[in-house]
C-alpha cells in the first residue's frame, strides 16, 4: 500500500485543505440529521438553549467563543450517549432592527412616520426576510451542530403568543402595572430604557454651587450640582434633619433662580451632608433619588425636557435649547447674577445608552413596569441554594447583590418594531383592557372604539421567555417535558442581569422549576495585549476572516484552550496560527500511522479493537512503550472527561494537545518506528494495532473541539462506519493503567531531553554523535538506561553509553546533567569551541542587561506610566518580558559552557 493511503484505497493528501473538508462534512451532517434531537428517544436528555443573537448581527470574536464551548458540549454529550437537543434561534432586537431600517429609510429621505405603523412594520419583515440572520450561517460556518429543525425567531407567532400570555398573566397577578416612575430615557433612539440597559463609565465632570436666595431676606442657600440645567424642575431644597447649618431654613422657602418662584427647605435622612454642602436641589422629574424624596414630602414633579432632551415651551429663554446648550446659558446667567459661588472638576459616573451610546436622560414619564421584587426572590433562593449553579462562582455574590436591590422593570419602549402591549383603552370611558385576544368591545361600557397601547415590550421580555416558549409553552408539549430544565446554559458575564437573572424569575414563576441546571459564564475575549477590542483601536479579530486564514478547527482550539474559568481571554492571531500547526500535526500523524497499518486484512483486524475493553489477543508483557502509552491514553480520558463535566475547557484542551503532540507524536511513535519495520511480526502488529488504538480514541476525544479534521481522519481508519460525531466518546479503562511502565518511560524521556538540551545549549551540530557517561545511583537509574539504550541512541544521537562506578572520578570536559538518580555527561572538546561560546554569551548578557534595565527604568517612571497610552505600556511590559526570557536562556547557556571548562580544568586532562 503506497505512503499516505488510507485502508480504504484513498489516498490522504500530504496536506491538509481544511475549506473543501469543512464545507462537504458540515452538509453531509446536516443531509444526515445527526444534529437532530429526538424527543421520543429513550436516551437520557441533554439541552441547552442558544443566547439569540441579535437578527440585525454579524459574528464576532465574542459570539466565536460562546457557541464554540456550546457545540463542544453538545457533541460531547452527544458521542457520550445523550439525546441531546440545542435550540438556534434569533431575538428581533427592537431598539436596533429600527434602527436599521430607519437609517434605510433616511437614505430614501424618508422617516417612519411617512410609511406609517404597518407599512413600516411590513418593511422590517421584508428586511428579516432578506437581510437578517446573516449570523445564522455564520454559526454554520463556525461548525455548530444545533437543531437546526427547530431554529426560532422572538417574532415569531409561536413566541409571540408565549409573550402575550405571560403579560397577561402577569397583569392578572397584579406584576404589571402602568404608572408614572422615572425611566432612563435615550434621546436618540426616543424610548425608555431599563436600569441594566445602561451602561455607566467614569467620566470628568464639573460640580457647580449655586447660591437659592432665603425668600424674604436673611442669606441663602448654597447646593451643589453636577447638572444645573435641570434646576429649572426644581420643587425643594433638601438637607439633613440633624444638619444643624440647616436647622434654621427648614421649612421656610427659597427663591429658585431663573424661574421666579418660590420652593421649599424639606428635611429627609438621605440627604449626605458630607456631599457637596449637604444641601441638594430636589429635581423629582429628573432624578431617580429625588422622585423617591417627592414621593415622601408630597413634592410636585415638572418635567423640563421633550423626547429630543431639549427644554420644553414655558421655560423662557432656555426652551427649544439642547441639555448641554441650555447648562451653558444657564451658568452665565447664574454668573451675571452673582449667584454661582464656584465649580470645581468632579469625576462621575455618567450613563448612556447601551445600543447608540448618548447619555441617557432621566425622566419622569408614564410607563409599563414589572413589580420585580416577588419574582426575584425566588430566583435569588434557587442559586443560592444550588438548584442552579453559576460558574464561576465568584458570580454568585455579585447576582445575589444586584437581586436583592432589584427596582421595578420598565418594559415599554416608545418604538414599533417588537412585541406590541395587548393592552387598550376605551375612547367612551377610559376603561384599561389587557387581553390574549383583541378585544372587540368594552366590557365596562360596551363601547366599540378601543384604542391599542402604542408602546412594544423590551426586547428582553421575550428572551427572558426563550428556555421554555422555545419548546411550545404555554401548551404541553412533549418537547417541554423531556428538555426543561435545560442542562447548561453558557452565556457571557456581561447579559447575567440583563438575561440570566430575568430567565431565572420567568422559569420559575411560569415553569415551577429553575430554567437550567448549570450557568457558565465566560469571560470576554481581548486582543494579545489584553485591551479591549474595537474598531478604533484596530484590533478587532473577525472570526470568519481567521477561519478562512487558517481554518475553523485551529480557530476553535485557540478558544477553547484559552477559555480558563473566571479569566479574560488574550487572543492574537499567532496563538491560532500556532494551532494551525497542531492541526497538521494531527494529519501528519495519521499519515503515519495508516502508512506502516500493512495489509488490509491486518489492518482490518486492529480496526475490530478501536476501544480500550479489548487488544485483539495482543501480548503486551514485554511492550513496554505500547504498555506505557496506553495507560497514558487511559489517564487522559479520564482527565478530559472530568474537564468536560466540570466546563473547565482550557484544561481538556491543554491535555489532549499534551498528549496528541507530545506523548504520541513526539514519543511514542518515534519509539515505535523500529517495531513498524521489525522482522518480528509480533512486535510489528502490535505497534500497528495499539497506534490504531491510539489514533482513534484521539480523534475521538478532540472531536467536540475539532470537529471537521477528525471526521475526515477517522473515515480514513480502517473498518470505520457512520461518523465520528455519533461514535462513542471514550472510555477510561482502570486495567490498562500501569504506573511502572510511565515511570520507565518518563526516566527514559527525562534523561533524552536532558541530552537533547545539551546538545541545544551548546550548539552540537544535530548530525554530530556524541558519547554520554553515566553514573547511577539506584537501581531504578541502572533499568532505565540497560533497557532503553537503543533508544536513547537513536533519539538523541547516542554514539555509546558508558557506565561509570559510583564514587568514581567524575569526567572532565563534559557538560553535566544531574537528574534525580542519575548524572549525565557529555563530553565536548573537538565539538564545541568553548571559550568563544562563553565570550559570544558574556556579550549577549551584556547586551541584555543593558535593555533589562532601560525597560525597568521606564516602567519605573510616573510620568510614562500616568501619561502614556495604555497599549503603549504594555507593549514595554511585554518587552520586558522577553529580554528577562532571553536573559534566563543565555544565562543557562553559559552555566553550561562553564560546567564543561569547569570539569576540565580541575581534572586538567581530557576523560577518555
Amino acid at each position: 500500500m503506497g505512503k499516505g493511503y488510507s485502508m480504504k484505497g484513498v489516498p490522504l493528501p500530504k496536506a491538509y485543505d481544511f475549506s473543501a473538508v469543512e464545507r462537504r462534512w458540515y452538509g453531509e451532517w446536516i443531509s444526515a440529521g445527526l444534529f437532530r434531537a429526538d424527543a421520543g428517544s429513550d436516551r437520557p436528555a441533554f439541552s441547552m438553549v442558544i443566547p439569540p443573537p441579535n437578527v440585525t448581527g454579524v459574528l464576532h470574536i465574542g459570539h466565536a467563543l460562546n457557541n464554540t464551548l456550546q457545540d463542544i458540549l453538545v457533541r460531547y454529550k452527544r458521542m457520550d450517549g445523550f439525546d441531546v437537543l440545542w435550540v438556534p434561534g434569533t431575538d428581533h432586537a427592537g431598539i436596533a432592527t429600527q434602527n436599521v431600517v430607519e437609517r434605510q429609510l433616511a437614505a430614501e429621505g424618508k422617516t417612519r412616520d411617512d410609511l406609517g405603523r404597518d407599512e413600516f412594520i411590513a418593511r422590517v419583515w421584508r428586511w428579516r426576510q432578506e437581510s437578517g440572520g446573516h449570523i445564522i450561517e455564520q454559526l454554520k460556518r463556525l461548525g455548530c451542530s444545533c437543531d437546526w429543525s427547530r431554529e426560532r425567531f422572538t417574532m415569531d407567532d409561536g413566541l409571540s403568543r408565549a409573550v402575550r400570555e405571560v403579560f397577561v398573566r402577569l397583569f392578572e397577578e397584579g406584576l404589571i402595572y402602568k404608572g408614572d416612575r422615572i425611566i432612563n430615557w435615550c434621546p436618540r433612539c426616543h424610548t425608555a430604557l431599563a436600569d441594566i440597559e445602561v451602561e455607566h463609565e467614569m467620566a470628568d465632570g464639573r460640580i457647580w454651587y449655586i447660591r437659592y436666595p432665603v425668600s424674604g431676606g436673611g442669606g441663602h442657600v448654597t447646593v451643589a450640582t453636577t447638572r444645573p440645567e435641570t434646576m429649572l424642575g426644581d420643587t425643594a431644597v433638601a438637607v439633613h434633619p440633624d444638619d444643624v447649618r440647616y436647622s434654621a431654613v427648614i421649612g421656610r422657602m427659597l427663591h429658585l433662580p431663573l424661574m421666579e418662584r418660590d420652593i421649599p427647605v424639606v428635611a429627609d435622612d438621605t440627604v449626605d451632608p458630607a456631599f457637596g454642602t449637604g444641601a441638594v436641589k430636589v429635581t423629582p422629574a429628573h432624578d431617580f433619588n429625588d422622585f423617591e424624596t417627592a414621593r415622601r414630602h408630597g413634592l410636585p414633579a415638572i418635567d423640563i425636557f421633550d423626547k429630543n432632551a431639549h427644554i420644553k415651551p414655558g421655560f423662557g429663554p432656555y426652551s427649544g435649547l439642547d441639555r448641554y446648550e441650555a447648562r451653558k446659558k444657564i451658568i452665565e446667567d447664574l454668573k451675571a447674577q452673582g449667584l454661582l459661588e464656584k465649580e470645581e472638576s468632579y469625576s462621575l459616573a455618567a450613563g448612556g445608552c447601551y445600543r447608540c451610546k448618548t447619555t441617557v436622560e432621566p425622566r419622569l414619564s408614564k410607563q409599563w413596569f414589572v413589580k420585580v421584587a416577588p419574582l426575584a426572590g425566588p430566583a435569588l433562593k434557587a442559586v443560592l441554594n444550588g438548584e442552579t449553579r453559576i460558574m464561576p462562582a465568584s458570580w454568585i455574590k455579585t447576582y445575589e447583590e444586584w437581586m436583592t436591590n432589584i427596582r421595578d422593570w420598565c418594559i415599554s419602549r416608545q418604538i414599533w418594531w417588537g412585541h406590541r402591549i395587548p393592552a387598550w383603552e376605551c375612547k367612551a370611558c377610559g376603561e384599561l383592557i389587557v387581553a390574549r385576544e383583541t378585544p372587540k368591545t368594552c366590557p365596562r361600557c360596551g363601547g366599540l372604539e378601543l384604542i391599542q397601547e402604542e408602546d412594544v415590550l423590551d426586547t428582553w421580555f421575550s428572551s427572558a421567555l426563550w428556555p421554555f416558549s422555545t419548546l411550545g409553552w404555554p401548551d404541553e408539549t412533549l418537547e417541554l417535558r423531556r428538555y426543561y430544565p435545560t442542562s447548561v446554559l453558557i452565556t457571557s458575564f456581561d447579559i447575567l442581569f440583563f438575561w440570566v437573572a430575568r430567565m431565572m424569575m420567568m422559569g420559575l414563576h411560569f415553569m415551577g422549576d429553575v430554567p437550567f441546571v448549570h450557568v457558565y459564564l465566560h469571560a470576554l475575549v481581548r486582543d494579545g495585549s489584553g485591551q479591549k477590542m474595537s474598531k478604533s483601536k484596530g484590533n478587532v479579530i473577525d472570526p470568519i476572516t481567521i477561519m478562512d486564514r487558517y481554518g475553523t478547527d485551529a480557530v476553535r482550539f485557540t478558544l477553547c484552550s484559552l477559555a480558563a474559568q473566571g479569566r479574560d481571554i488574550k487572543l492574537s492571531e499567532e496563538r491560532i496560527e500556532g494551532y494551525r500547526h497542531f492541526v497538521n500535526k494531527i494529519w501528519n500523524a495519521a499519515r503515519l500511522v495508516l502508512m506502516n497499518l500493512g495489509g488490509r486484512h491486518e489492518a482490518l483486524d486492529a480496526a475490530r479493537v478501536s476501544g480500550l475493553t479489548a487488544l485483539a489477543g495482543l501480548d503486551l508483557a514485554d511492550c513496554l512503550y505500547e504498555k506505557w502509552i496506553l495507560s497514558r491514553l487511559s489517564a487522559v480520558i479520564a482527565k478530559v472527561r472530568a474537564a468536560f463535566d466540570n466546563f473547565d475547557f482550557d484544561v481538556a484542551a491543554r491535555e489532549m494537545y499534551q498528549f496528541f503532540w507530545h506523548e504520541f507524536c513526539d514519543w511514542y511513535l518515534e519509539l515505535a518506528k523500529p517495531s513498524f519495520s521489525s522482522n518480528d511480526a509480533a512486535k510489528k502488529r502490535t505497534a500497528r494495532v495499539v497506534s490504531l488504538i491510539v489514533l482513534d480514541n484521539s480523534l475521538r476525544l478532540l472531536h467536540p473541539i475539532m470537529p471537521f479534521v477528525t471526521e475526515e481522519l477517522w473515515h480514513s481508519l480502517p473498518g470505520r462506519q457512520g461518523y465520528i460525531m455519533t461514535a462513542p466518546f471514550p472510555m477510561s479503562s482502570p486495567e490498562f493503567d500501569s504506573p511502572e511502565a510511565e515511570a520507565l518511560v518518563n526516566g527514559l524521556i527525562e534523561v533524552v531531553t536532558a541530552i537533547r538540551n545539551i546538545r541545544a545549549e551548546l550548539n552540537i551540530h544535530p548530525g554530530a554523535g556524541v558519547k554520554v557517561m553515566v553514573i547511577a545511583h539506584s537501581q531504578r537509574a541502572m533499568d532505565i538506561m540497560e533497557s532503553h539504550g537503543p533508544a536513547i541512541s537513536t533519539l538523541a544521537r547516542v554514539e555509546e553509553i558508558v557506565f561509570l562506578p559510583v564514587g568514581g572520578r567524575r569526567p572532565s570536559g563534559a557538560a553535566t546533567v544531574i537528574l534525580e538518580d542519575l548524572e549525565l555527561f557529555v563530553p565536548v572538546e573537538g565539538l564545541v569551541d568553548i571559550e568563544g561560546e562563553i565570550k559570544k554569551a558574556t556579550r549577549e548578557e551584556k547586551r541584555l542587561a543593558s535593555e533589562i534595565e532601560k525597560a525597568m527604568t521606564k516602567l519605573a517612571r510616573e510620568d510614562f506610566l500616568s501619561k502614556a497610552p495604555r497599549e503603549i505600556i504594555e507593549k514595554e511590559r511585554e518587552k520586558l518580558k522577553r529580554f528577562e526570557a532571553q536573559m534566563e536562556k543565555i544565562v543557562n547557556h553559559k552555566k553550561m559552557l562553564e560546567s564543561a571548562i569547569g570539569s576540565r580544568d580541575r581534572d586538567g586532562q581530557a576523560f577518555l
